[in-house]
């Protein structure tokens, strides 16, 4: 199952080998990503006062130096930062802890695994006192074992061909008489039951808990008229071919479905379900408190984070960035007020609970 950060990477490169992105920027933005070259021998990196961060995988080299790295390097001189691309797991984490072999500080995660592996003690406690609350625009930003420099968000996508009126929302998208043709989900529960749950007519204020029964159940309806998307590039051409005609997808490939059809392929912002970009810090990092130190910085670079927005569209976490943000990025930031105010912010905290059943019940029926 591909991430929404190795969904990224592959935009990246994409934009790069269209010729829409010159080199400089490519590795200017991988680096904002979070995803530079693979890290150098590791007792070398650690000798020389280095902090490892993990990523999902990019070719970008030095990169992470003209965005985040360089303003954390100059507030805290001696210390480096290297980039390992080889994918920072759960599983992975996990075996590197338990190992007591830790050779990672900060590592491009979820709420998901924040909460599963903050509750096996795997991770770091964020130490508020270093990284700020006020540097992130709500709490599910800023979680006991995790904290967000970016967002991103699962949203509704349609052929405007295909109807004589817009979808405005999971409702429409369940209503398969008014707006007739195959819809598209992921092959993941995150997202989808959201979706489910809101099309039943649930308060997007008190959406949480989810009713998981009812949720199941009402994906079930429409099972016959679904196809599943593993990863963003798979989404995107499931659109593109007709082979759906509405879908729940990543806002990033949604605005790439829109600009390059003119507007046929359009998207709303309702009914969005907004996520955070979640780092951790595995417990017993060889960076110790440096790491979160780091951390701090790339939540509080507001400009920063309006760059990676302008460049894949990942949004910013920062309150200040807004008011940063060019006019014409605006309709594309998922964290705008006008944005963020129509979407509802995944609770990580219930997730994180509850994922491994519920998604094992989810990807069960879609499967059966």
């Amino acid at each position: 199952m591909q991430s929404f950060q190795q969904d990224c990477v592959e935009l990246a490169l994409r934009q790069w080998r269209a010729g829409k992105v010159d080199r400089r920027t490519l590795l200017s933005g991988l680096a904002a990503l979070g995803a530079a070259s693979l890290a150098p021998d590791e007792a070398l990196a650690q000798a020389q006062r280095q902090l490892v961060m993990v990523n999902w995988g990019g070719l970008a080299n030095q990169g992470f130096g003209n965005n985040y790295g360089a303003p954390f390097i100059a507030a805290n001189p001696g210390w480096r930062v290297t980039q390992d691309s080889t994918g920072p797991s759960a599983g992975r984490i996990r075996s590197m802890v338990e190992s007591g072999r830790v050779t990672w500080d900060l590592c491009d995660s979820s709420a998901t695994s924040a909460i599963m592996l903050g509750g096996m003690n795997m991770l770091n406690r964020m130490d508020y006192s270093v990284l700020k609350r006020d540097d992130v625009i709500g709490p599910t930003f800023a979680m006991e074992h995790g904290a967000a420099p970016y967002s991103f968000s699962s949203v509704l996508v349609y052929d405007s061909t295909k109807f004589a009126q817009a979808p405005t929302g999971w409702a429409d998208f369940w209503d398969l008489q008014k707006f007739p043709g195959t819809r598209l989900l992921r092959r993941d529960a995150s997202g989808p039951l959201e979706a489910a749950q809101m099309s039943l007519g649930k308060d997007m204020a008190n959406l949480y808990p989810l009713d998981v029964r009812a949720c199941l159940a009402r994906v079930r309806e429409i099972r016959r008229n679904l196809v599943f998307w593993t990863g963003g590039a798979e989404s995107e051409q499931f659109i593109r071919t007709g082979e759906a005609v509405m879908g729940q997808i990543w806002h990033t490939r949604a605005k790439v479905l829109e600009q390059e059809s003119n507007g046929r392929f359009k998207f709303i912002w309702n009914q969005g379900v907004l996520q955070p970009g979640i780092f951790v810090s595995p417990r017993g990092n060889p960076g110790g408190e440096m790491a979160q130190k780091l951390l701090a910085s790339m939540l509080a670079n507001a400009d920063q984070q309006v760059e990676l927005l302008k460049f894949l569209g990942n949004g910013p976490t920062n309150p200040r960035a807004a008011a940063a943000v060019p006019e014409e990025f605006r309709r594309f930031n998922p964290t705008d007020p006008a944005n963020a105010r129509l979407q509802v912010p995944q609770d990580g905290i219930w997730l994180g609970a509850n994922y491994q059943r519920v998604n094992a019940d989810y990807v069960d029926m879609v499967t059966g």
